[in-house]
Parts: structure tokens; sequence; C-alpha cells
């Protein structure tokens, strides 16, 4: 069974970067697609962004805007989520969760079969 653990959050001032981890444990990445949500204290969670297995074709929310890269070394068993210019509204618990790759739909899409536990992240002065 594929677990997910995130890891590299904390606390940094508005404009700053970082980089969060999700790495793999009992199983690969491949064949996966991942994904990374996020969920602000009272409010639901969010899609962020996601890359497909293979071509690795990525996907972003709106609200990314250019700021945030997915990527993933498969050789790693990790994803990353490089977040640059943080502002106080991306505060929030960071999850990333993976997709079984199926054939009928080659590129991510935001799917669930895989949790890791998350990563808080607070941007503030």
């Amino acid at each position: 069974q594929l677990q997910l653990a995130e890891s590299g959050g904390g606390l940094v001032h508005p404009g700053g970067s970082l980089r969060l981890s999700c790495a793999a444990s009992q199983a690969s990445l491949h064949y996966k697609h991942i994904a990374w949500f996020r969920q602000a204290p009272g409010k639901e969670r969010e899609e962020v962004g996601c890359i497909s297995y293979g071509d690795e074709t990525t996907k972003y929310a709106d609200f990314v805007k250019g700021r945030f890269t997915v990527s993933r070394d498969d050789a790693k068993k990790t994803a990353y989520l490089q977040m640059d210019n943080l502002q106080p509204e991306d505060t929030a618990v960071y999850y990333c969760a993976a997709e079984i790759w199926r054939a009928y739909d080659p590129h991510c899409g935001f799917g669930t079969d895989f949790w890791g536990v998350g990563t808080l992240v607070t941007v503030s002065s």
C-alpha cells in the first residue's frame, strides 16, 4: 500500500519561497499521478496543482498564477511543490495525493487514491 509523507512546511515571510516534498514509501510512484491540495483554516480543501505520470503534464489552479511549480523525481520516489512569492492567503495545510494512472484518462485530474498527512505552511510577517 502506497504511503505518502509531506515535508518542507514552515513559517515564511510574505514574498518568500518554500519547497514541499511528497515522499512515497511501501510502493513506487510509477503509474501514479501526483496532486497537491491545500486547506486553510475554516475553508474547504482546494486543488493546487498536479503532475501526470509519464509525460509529466501539469495543471494548476488559477490562483497559482505562475507562482507554484509541481515536479517529480520517480527515481527518488518524491514529488515537489515549489512555491514562490508566497502571500498570507497561501497559509494552509498542504497535502499531496496520488492517483492511479488509467489508460482511458492518462493525465492527472486531482484524483485521490492515496493521501499524505499534510504539512503546515504559514505565511506571515
